[in-house]
């Protein structure tokens, strides 16, 4: 066999081998996935379901496993796996919280925004206003639990006058409290978003309205007022569910003697969220591109859910 020949041989190995990616089609779906989990928000929506499910599939892997003892199937009446699980779903929503520090540069650049390009009403805008403000107690308040839980602060810092030199008073972290209060900006921000809510059905069923008068009420309208309407539907789904869960967090007893609740309400909140986002990051088809609908400007700004 020729050098040539060898060459040729070897050339077209690497391709069936090392170039064997070449017979795999490309796919948006892909495409949209590594679009949307690249992104901060993406990925902490997904690692949302994950973290959920997990805590979801724990209790029900449990429950199995004692009802297989009580039948005489398994030799013991807890699951194998379970635990593993669920220590992979508390390092889920550690890796969240910490993923979250810079969770106030997002709420900086929104509020700043906002101001310089306001939404549509006034009552729009103070809710906005009111949102960012949660946010700003919200955020802070979470990093130190976090630290401190971690046993990466100490439980009491200087006061500023002792910063200053004119005392000696320090202020006490306690973990509970910080995270807490934290929970209650939160709660306060998910409340807002009722209002603002609201406020946005009113805006959508006056557009509705105004384009339903006119003589150009094209299929691209009427596509452009489907996906708003969904958009609401589905915020509105992953803010209900979000209450109970803020709710149960902000006060000492909670509401829910049994946390599989809060993992039911988490894991609804977490499929609408993830839902919205991947919707969101979906690429313009071409004819919409090619011809955009002015009145699409008037959309509100929101800021993403916590």
């Amino acid at each position: 066999m020729s050098r040539t020949s060898k060459l040729n041989t070897l050339a077209r190995l690497n391709d069936i081998t090392l170039g064997s990616f070449s017979n795999v089609p490309s796919s948006e779906t892909l495409n949209h996935l590594v679009r949307y989990l690249s992104t901060w928000s993406g990925s902490d929506k997904f690692f949302t379901l994950i973290q959920y499910t997990l805590k979801l599939v724990v209790p029900f892997l449990h429950w199995r496993a004692r009802l297989q003892h009580r039948a005489g199937i398994r030799k013991y009446a807890s699951s194998h796996a379970a635990p593993s699980l669920a220590s992979f779903a508390s390092i889920v929503s550690d890796a969240k919280m910490l993923g979250r520090f810079w969770g106030l540069l997002p709420i900086f650049q929104w509020m700043i925004s906002m101001e310089r390009n306001p939404p549509p009403t006034r009552t729009l805008h103070t809710i906005e206003r009111l949102q960012g403000w949660s946010m700003l107690g919200f955020y802070p308040l979470e990093h130190l639990y976090y630290l401190r839980a971690h046993n990466l602060i100490p439980s009491s810092i200087p006061s500023l006058s002792a910063i200053l030199g004119r005392g000696s008073k320090r202020i006490s972290l306690n973990e509970n409290k910080l995270i807490l209060w934290s929970c209650r900006f939160w709660l306060l921000y998910i409340v807002l978003q009722f209002a603002h809510l609201r406020e946005d059905r009113k805006l959508l069923l006056t557009r509705q309205k105004n384009l339903r008068k006119g003589k150009g009420f094209s299929a691209e309208d009427k596509e452009d007022l489907r996906k708003r309407w969904d958009s609401l539907g589905n915020e509105l789904v992953a803010n209900t569910a979000n209450l109970p869960v803020a709710l149960h967090w902000s006060l000492e007893s909670g509401i829910f003697t049994n946390d599989i609740w809060v993992t039911i309400f988490s894991l609804i909140n977490g499929i609408a969220a993830f839902r919205g986002g991947w919707r969101a990051t979906a690429l313009p088809s071409v004819k919409a591109a090619a011809s955009p609908d002015p009145l699409n400007a008037t959309d509100s700004n929101t800021v993403e859910e916590t």
